[in-house]
């Protein structure tokens, strides 16, 4: 190595720090928080989660909502992430291979089945949706693009669950609130686990209103080249339209959508 080689190398390492770069990794540790646990800390209890001092979380929060990236909920209320940072999801998503790829299917899966269908993909355990069709009937979910869910109580997350190695989900599922919804949320790991097995056997997953009354969905697992879980899709319909037929056709398509979908995919990732 000659001396210039060495100067060079010496100025790299005694580089001073980028201007703002501990204040950008506040702001990020905050959004994070609110990611992670979206509607459910106040801000006693995302300063204590944080670890800043309160002035400080005061003052990372008041930016942040300032620039409508986060929202809060009435006065001295919960956290979400706001439209803002959504939007801007939003074109990344418009953007994405994945969506790309889906979106064709995702039409003929709704066009087949006259209900709404989901597509979504995992985001620090959760499922976010970046694709979402209705169909023409008036009673619908109230879900939209950019919504996040749990992978316990949904279609989309148990269908993601489902295609991961038994180490990685373990793992994953040690990290997860299994919060109730319903009287038919899993709450447990080991029910969980054994929900998964009849998931991967069968090729789908059902909600059978888990997440909300009277709402079933069924989902199924997109994979990449490498067989990693990429995300998901689902149909999903109120009580009152399904029924043991709907069920086997609804079974049937979704999964055949998702492997089509996984098969696209895998030509370039």
């Amino acid at each position: 190595m000659g001396m210039s080689d060495l100067d060079n190398e010496a100025e790299v390492r005694t580089s001073p720090p980028v201007q703002g770069a501990a204040s950008f990794s506040k702001f990020m540790t905050v959004l994070q928080i609110i990611a992670d646990s979206p509607g459910t800390l106040d801000i006693a209890q995302l300063t204590k989660r944080a670890r800043f001092p309160r002035g400080t979380a005061y003052r990372l929060v008041s930016a942040l909502m300032a620039e409508g990236l986060i929202t809060q909920s009435g006065e001295g209320g919960t956290f979400r992430l706001g439209p803002r940072l959504l939007q801007l999801a939003a074109k990344t998503w418009e953007d994405s291979d994945l969506r790309t790829i889906a979106r064709d299917f995702l039409v003929s899966l709704r066009d087949a089945t006259d209900e709404a269908v989901h597509l979504a993909v995992p985001s620090n355990h959760r499922m976010v949706y970046i694709d979402k069709l209705v169909g023409s009937s008036t009673v619908q979910m109230q879900t939209s693009i950019g919504g996040q869910v749990e992978l316990h109580s949904t279609s989309v997350g148990k269908a993601w669950l489902s295609g991961l190695p038994k180490d990685r989900l373990l793992e994953v599922i040690k990290g997860l609130e299994l919060r109730r919804h319903t009287s038919k949320t899993i709450t447990t790991p080991e029910t969980l686990i054994e929900e998964l097995n009849r998931t991967r056997e069968q090729g789908f997953a059902f909600d059978d209103e888990e997440n909300e009354p009277d709402i079933r969905c069924l989902g199924s697992p997109i994979f990449n080249r490498q067989r990693e879980p990429v995300g998901a899709i689902s149909v999903s319909m109120p009580v009152y339209r399904h029924d043991a037929r709907r069920h086997e056709l609804c079974a049937r398509l979704v999964r055949r959508s998702a492997e089509r979908i996984t098969a696209e995919l895998s030509r370039i990732l």
